[in-house]
């Protein structure tokens, strides 16, 4: 049996990025670097089973930006190779494109089956009813996907394969049997095989850097619950942790890279699991340069460990500000003060730790609201800073929420750089706002 997984590309839509001025423009988020991890993972879980290739369009398109249109490319990749089933990874933002592939799959060989997962086939698999879509795997997929793959190859029923949405007319029933219980970062847990990704290899870099960055989960879902997040909802706010033994083989056997981006939501959440990874890594002699995201409280309550992780290799961290004010965090349940943000800088900068700092805009924004945010943004200057909209991911509660305010259904502008709510200011006027904050960098901005 043939299996070709499909890594889709990414939303062109970027409306920051569109109206940014040109000091601000180099700023704005293009494109996020990295493998699709879940996906690597579904390919070790059927290679047992199945002959399986890899498509990572993302890096595809960095290498030759002028490739045929994503259908085009999958039309002439199968039609030269034919598989047995095409399975394609999606989030929100790339499901017109994901679609549109499996639409090609289809108009080339019907009788391929097509397979739907991820984070969004997870939250919204009512958006996969097409007859483009045979089958969905929501959730942690990769047991389930090896069931199906020896199923489909022996001829079997599919009715015996537990924690499968499959097409039945115009819509989509679960499978007869019982889902399996699935432990995917304990017995379930499969290294991601990166091998797969080798043509792309040379466009996983960040920062004018030549060496490749890879991604590592720690961790999956997350502790916190902030109402703009779809990390949480995936796993119904369940948190798993890998075992440190894990985690060290895994960090071991990359020897071709020397930065590793921590995929997790919070890095660190268990005090004594870090520690306990730490004093692994320090005795296996195990040195990387580290990107982690971490809250800027457990910074200002654990100083300590901030200097242990520093002295232990990390470089970077991403932390989500969000806004300056109370009434805001509240509104994004997000469990952060005033006090917390400076301390917590400070812990880092004391570090030598670079620090990304992302706040979200508020389509209800005025020109107060902006220069509000800018003046804090300024005053807590960091490395680099991030503005992201508002946006009701579908899935979310936010977005049941939000729901009678939006105005562009469009699943590829929800990437959080397109504004899909009305807005209290004029749209362009909105934008440039927005746009213009990028701008600011270790002590000037350029609201007006």
């Amino acid at each position: 049996m043939k299996v070709l997984l499909v890594n889709p590309p990414r939303s062109p839509h970027n409306a920051l990025r569109d109206h940014a001025p040109p000091e601000a423009l180099r700023f704005v988020h293009s494109r996020l670097v990295g493998p699709p991890l879940g996906l690597l993972t579904i390919a070790v879980a059927a290679r047992d089973d199945a002959d399986v290739s890899f498509i990572d369009l993302k890096g595809e398109y960095d290498l030759h930006p002028d490739a045929p249109s994503p259908a085009d490319f999958i039309r002439s990749r199968i039609q030269a190779d034919p598989p047995d089933l095409v399975g394609v990874t999606f989030i929100a933002s790339e499901t017109p494109a994901g679609l549109d592939i499996l639409r090609a799959v289809k108009a080339v060989s019907p009788g391929i089956v097509t397979v739907a997962g991820g984070l969004h086939a997870t939250l919204c698999p009512e958006d996969f009813v097409d007859p483009a879509v045979d089958i969905v795997v929501p959730g942690d997929g990769a047991v389930v996907f090896r069931n199906l793959v020896r199923t489909l190859a022996a001829g079997g029923d599919l009715d015996t394969v537990g924690g499968l949405l499959v097409r039945d007319g115009d819509r989509l029933r679960p499978t007869l049997a019982p889902a399996p219980p699935v432990d995917p970062a304990g017995r379930d847990f499969l290294v991601p095989d990166r091998s797969y990704l080798q043509p792309w290899l040379s466009t996983y870099t960040v920062g004018g850097r030549p060496q490749p960055v890879t991604y590592v989960f720690t961790s999956l879902g997350c502790t916190s619950r902030c109402s703009f997040c779809s990390i949480w909802p995936q796993r119904d706010g369940a948190y798993l942790q890998r075992d440190v033994d894990s985690v060290v083989a895994e960090l071991a056997s990359l020897t071709e890279y020397e930065v590793i981006r921590w995929a997790d939501a919070n890095s660190v959440v268990d005090l004594e699991w870090t520690a306990r990874l730490l004093d692994r890594l320090e005795a296996e002699g195990i040195r990387k340069h580290f990107v982690m995201d971490l809250r800027l409280d457990t910074a200002a309550k654990h100083p300590g460990l901030i200097a242990r992780l520093a002295r232990g290799g990390l470089k970077v961290v991403i932390t989500g500000i969000e806004s300056p004010r109370a009434e805001e965090l509240k509104r994004y349940n997000k469990a952060l003060d005033t006090r917390s943000i400076t301390e917590g800088l400070k812990v880092f900068a004391d570090n030598g730790i670079l620090l990304r700092a992302n706040y979200v805009v508020d389509p209800d924004y005025g020109p107060d609201d902006f220069a509000a945010l800018a003046d804090f943004a300024t005053a807590h200057s960091t490395a680099y800073a991030g503005y992201t909209i508002l946006t009701p991911m579908p899935g979310t509660g936010l977005h049941r929420q939000m729901r009678p305010r939006i105005v562009d259904s469009d699943l590829a502008k929800y990437n959080f750089f397109n504004c899909v709510v009305e807005t209290r200011l004029p749209l362009d006027r909105f934008y440039e706002e927005a746009g213009r904050l990028w701008a600011i960098r270790t002590g000037d901005h350029v609201i007006s």
